[in-house]
């Protein structure tokens, strides 16, 4: 389980996530990571940091969805408590404030942990070394 000022509850923040961050899609789920860096003003908001967050250092939070599509209900709520379990691991890779929606897709309903566990990570290592948006590249190393 995740702790609670780990978890995207509002609406707003799913979609902020969706919209502003980066995406990263693989066979079995879509990953969209929004970095604190990425969007302006959004640092001190109090909300972004749960009780137990260090202090000035907003929490990352994470949220999930897996629809219908993926299978019955018994189905949908494994693969939310397999990637919900996947993300806590990574969560002090992340940067701090960040913003993180992983959708299942289908594929997902039938898939084992460690597919699970592949996809996430593959996705997670491409938004990872992504360049934040509004950054130019510096062209070190050429």
């Amino acid at each position: 389980m995740l702790p609670s000022e780990n978890r995207l509850r509002r609406r707003q923040d799913f979609s902020t996530a969706v919209k502003r961050g980066r995406r990263a899609g693989k066979p079995l789920l879509v990953v969209h990571l929004d970095r604190e860096g990425d969007r302006p003003g959004r640092a001190d908001r109090e909300s972004d940091r749960g009780p137990h967050a260090a202090e000035g250092l907003p929490s990352v939070r994470a949220g999930f969805v897996v629809s219908k599509a993926v299978g019955p209900a018994v189905v949908r709520n494994l693969v939310k408590r397999r990637l919900r379990h996947l993300v806590r691991e990574r969560l002090p890779r992340l940067p701090a404030g960040s913003l993180i929606v992983v959708r299942a897709l289908p594929p997902a309903g039938t898939a084992s942990y460690l597919d699970l566990e592949r996809d996430l990570d593959a996705a997670l290592r491409r938004l990872l070394r992504a360049e934040p948006t509004g950054t130019a590249p510096t062209g070190a190393g050429r």
